[in-house]
């Protein structure tokens, strides 16, 4: 433990995760199932972002925000992942101060993001379905590019403020988090400082970044499901329908897992229980997205076979 100790204060110089100390046994299995989700995930959301890159057929907005969602689950999964399988690997779960605003930061900044850019593609799907003769007009490349950038900057407005927040702090009892990976309300939990503006700002911020878009989202896919409901080509209802509850379900994994951890009090924070609602929202989701809004996709899929045709062709087979 690297605790500097002055006359009237000490100052923590690093963090222990308590995440998995007291797991005796079944590590190398957690390591392995992490490690799988991890790969799943990262060659998925690569393959998609290849995909849509390279095939002017997807040069649409669904599939722009689509890309986003990948690039972003890329670097989401990479916040925490890799330090959670070094730390069962090595079983030194050890983070310096800077190391953990680092992780706090880019944790807090894609979980905001993600949360405007699924609201985003839920109103970009409510314009295709309730628009389609206004959609090219209502979403052009330029508002595309400022709706995909609001997202992105509200984000990092919101891991800023938090990250400043809460490493404000002081943290003089305990450098022990009882997490797996550096998150808002175990280290409020620890401080020795007065938490109240924090836990204030982090409801306060945690309604306009968490709540609002996902009743937005929720009241768009409302309109888009009614809307579906009243066409009476029952033939093609039924896949949209279902991929409107494909969608539903992870956003509401997403929203439900992310909300219920920063828009509560600290005090109700329990290890257990919020180890797995961690791992719903930071490795689960983004392993899901890939599948569920993608790869299930006929335009993804067939794209997909006609660059690895390409690719094949090219190279002489």
């Amino acid at each position: 433990m690297r605790i500097l100790y002055s006359e009237n204060r000490t100052t923590v110089m690093e963090f222990v995760l308590l995440g998995f100390v007291n797991l005796k046994q079944g590590k190398s299995f957690l390591f392995i199932i992490f490690l799988t989700l991890y790969t799943i995930c990262f060659l998925g959301n690569a393959l998609i972002i290849t995909v849509v890159v390279l095939n002017q057929s997807l040069h649409t907005p669904m599939y722009f925000f689509l890309g986003n969602l990948s690039f972003l689950d890329i670097c989401y999964i990479s916040v925490t992942v890799p330090k959670m399988l070094a730390d069962l690997w090595t079983e030194t779960p050890h983070i310096s101060v800077m190391g953990c605003a680092a992780q706090l930061f880019c944790l807090v900044a894609l979980v905001g993001t993600e949360g405007f850019l699924l609201a985003t593609m839920a109103a970009d799907r409510y314009f295709a379905i309730r628009h389609p003769l206004g959609y090219t007009r209502l979403m052009n490349k330029q508002i595309c590019l400022q709706l995909a950038a609001m997202s992105w900057i509200c984000g990092l407005l919101n891991a800023s403020l938090h990250t400043t927040l809460t490493f404000r702090l002081s943290f003089c009892q305990s450098n022990t988090i009882s997490h797996f990976f550096c998150d808002i309300p175990p280290l409020l939990s620890i401080s020795c400082s007065d938490t109240s503006v924090n836990e204030g700002t982090l409801l306060t911020v945690g309604v306009f970044v968490g709540l609002s878009p996902f009743l937005f989202t929720l009241v768009s896919y409302a309109f888009i499901l009614h809307t579906i409901l009243s066409q009476r080509q029952k033939g093609k209802h039924h896949k949209a329908i279902s991929t409107c509850i494909s969608h539903l379900t992870v956003v509401i994994l997403f929203y439900g897992s992310s909300i219920f951890t920063y828009v509560r009090p600290t005090s109700s924070y329990s290890l257990e229980r919020d180890q797995l609602v961690g791992v719903l929202y930071s490795i689960l989701t983004p392993t899901l997205n890939p599948l569920i809004y993608s790869l299930r996709n006929k335009e993804v899929k067939s794209a997909m076979k006609k660059l690895m045709s390409d690719r094949t062709f090219s190279l002489g087979f």
